[in-house]
């Protein structure tokens, strides 16, 4: 999914940014809504990350250039709390409001959420290699080779599956597979791993697919 993060304040621009790369997304970035406009052609982002107070055009102008050509969501960034900005911001067409100062948790929930209410039916079945994973379903498997997994184990890898070649530090596997709020530790996600290895790879003790990325987490090869 590609997600264009419009905020003109640098600090802030470049933690969201981080942030979400690390979910996985493609991201790109831009400080005006002029400068969002030439990204919004040429990238066609999945997702509009959009502050309002820009210098120049603000963000609610710019929202409905967006719905003059696109339903893209767009979920709005202010510092702007009043009852009358919120509603301002849902009729000119954004899917959702985040106000200032905002916990990074909550962003990457409620991108995710507006994610899974935009693209429903998009690609529901995965495939990596030998590896599919159909969440309609509640199926994976391994080549021929219908796997057992626990639900953890199956929303695990179907994340793994979805992001292949991509490593993944331990806390960002807990926040998009257990949620933001789970009481998990990184032990959990390495004893998951371990249980996936053995349902999966040919000799687990020398794992092709799920490898470890010392020092850093994990990654998926087809």
């Amino acid at each position: 999914m590609k997600i264009l993060v419009v905020e003109d304040e640098p600090i802030l621009r470049e933690t969201v940014t981080r942030r979400l790369q690390r979910e996985g997304y493609n991201v790109t970035a831009a400080e005006s809504a002029e400068q969002a406009w030439l990204r919004f052609k040429k990238d066609h982002p999945d997702l509009i990350v959009l502050d309002i107070m820009l210098p120049g055009r603000n963000g609610f102008d710019f929202s409905k250039t967006i719905r003059q050509h696109s339903k893209v969501p767009i979920l709005f960034l202010s510092a702007r709390t009043s009852e009358e900005d919120r509603l301002r911001g849902f009729i000119v067409g954004g899917d959702d409001y985040l106000t200032k100062p905002f916990n990074l948790a909550e962003l990457s929930a409620r991108v995710a959420a507006i994610l899974r209410r935009a693209y429903p039916e998009e690609k529901p079945q995965v495939e990596a290699g030998k590896i599919r994973v159909n969440p309609d379903t509640c199926e994976a498997f391994c080549g021929d080779r219908k796997l057992d997994l626990t639900p953890k184990e199956f929303a695990l890898l179907h994340f793994f599956v979805s992001h292949p070649g991509k490593v993944f530090r331990r806390e960002t596997l807990i926040e998009r597979v257990w949620g933001p709020n789970a009481y998990v530790t990184p032990r959990t996600v390495d004893v998951h791993v371990r249980w996936l290895r053995e349902k999966i790879e040919d000799d687990p003790a020398h794992p092709q697919h799920l490898i470890t990325a010392r020092g850093f987490g994990y990654r998926f090869e087809p």
